[in-house]
């Protein structure tokens, strides 16, 4: 599970941040901040979903930004698919949506 929100987080960033013709954003690059997983591990550990929405979230906040926002037909497709991953309340029920999210992210890059 650390690895899918990891790459959740990854993907996103991507989307926001890199930029054709420079270097690619890799996993240990600095700007995945506390998205790394590790971070997500702990969360996990301690069953917070609670703080495993927030990070994602804020991830995926940046890539909703990076597409145009909930108005356009990619960004309303990420919206609904953030709700679907927020509304899950144990860290077994993150696994399908963070799963969709991630393939979703995937396919717009």
């Amino acid at each position: 599970m650390e690895l899918l929100l990891e790459t959740v987080a990854l993907y996103s960033l991507k989307l926001a941040y890199e930029t054709e013709g420079h270097s690619p954003i890799l996993r240990d690059d600095p700007l995945m901040g506390g998205c790394d997983r590790e971070v997500f591990g702990l969360l996990i550990r301690r069953g917070d979903v609670a703080g495993i929405q927030d990070e994602i979230g804020r991830c995926l906040n940046l890539a909703l930004g990076a597409i145009g926002g909930v108005d356009t037909v990619l960004g309303r497709e990420l919206g609904r698919l953030a709700a679907d991953l927020n509304a899950m309340q144990t860290i077994e029920g993150l696994y399908a949506p963070t799963t969709k999210v991630r393939d979703y992210l995937r396919d717009v890059l």
